[in-house]
């Protein structure tokens, strides 16, 4: 088994800390439209109501594991990534700095106090997202502190794997068929990484 796929294994059960797995449920009325077994991996039942949060708790814990003072996190995001980074600064006990667009809806930014609680302190700026990106950035080399991305980062690929590794142990067989978000890529990337391993005969589909 390649590192990538004993590591999947890890985070998932490093995630138990914070969440149980969830649920895989078959859809039955989708199961008979189609005339096929068509399963669904509930992640809205996550603490945030999203996988993001997968990824940004497992980015967290691995740079702490390697540099145990690091106490200061950021991102920035519109919303879920935003939520799950929140969710994980309280877990750990550490700082962080969520960078939001002017747009955001106000909903999504209460709930990511709602997460982060005195952990987190929340910056609205920038009319687009490039924007807020900049200035997280900006941030980031001005005060030492951590950039989470929701993507592009292979610890948080690696967490969002941890979906497919739950999803296996839940069928209990290989799926013939995975249909996966695109978004930025992180957990297509993360889900057939691991699967292409473990399931090398399982085809995929992939929706923006």
């Amino acid at each position: 088994m390649s590192d990538f796929a004993t590591q999947a294994r890890s985070t998932t059960a490093a995630l138990r800390a914070l969440f149980p797995e969830t649920p895989l449920q078959r859809n039955d009325h989708l199961s008979a439209r189609y005339g096929a077994e068509i399963w669904l991996k509930r992640e809205d039942l996550s603490p945030v109501r999203s996988y993001k949060l997968r990824g940004a708790f497992n980015a967290m814990r691995k740079v702490r594991a390697l540099n145990p003072g690091q106490g200061a996190f950021v991102c920035a995001s519109a919303g879920n990534h935003a939520q799950g980074v929140a969710f994980a600064c309280r877990h750990f006990g550490v700082q962080g700095t969520i960078f939001m667009p002017v747009t955001t809806p106000q909903q999504k930014i209460d709930k990511t106090r709602v997460f982060g609680g005195d952990q987190v302190t929340i910056v609205l700026t920038g009319d687009y997202f490039d924007q807020t990106l900049a200035a997280a950035q900006a941030f980031c080399t001005e005060k030492g502190a951590h950039f989470l991305s929701p993507f592009d980062d292979p610890d948080v690929i690696e967490g969002q794997a941890s979906v497919a590794v739950e999803m296996l142990e839940q069928l209990g067989r290989a799926p013939d068929l995975v249909i996966l978000p695109v978004g930025g890529g992180g957990l297509s990337s993360g889900v057939t990484g691991y699967l292409r391993e473990v399931s090398p005969a399982t085809d995929y589909r992939f929706v923006e």
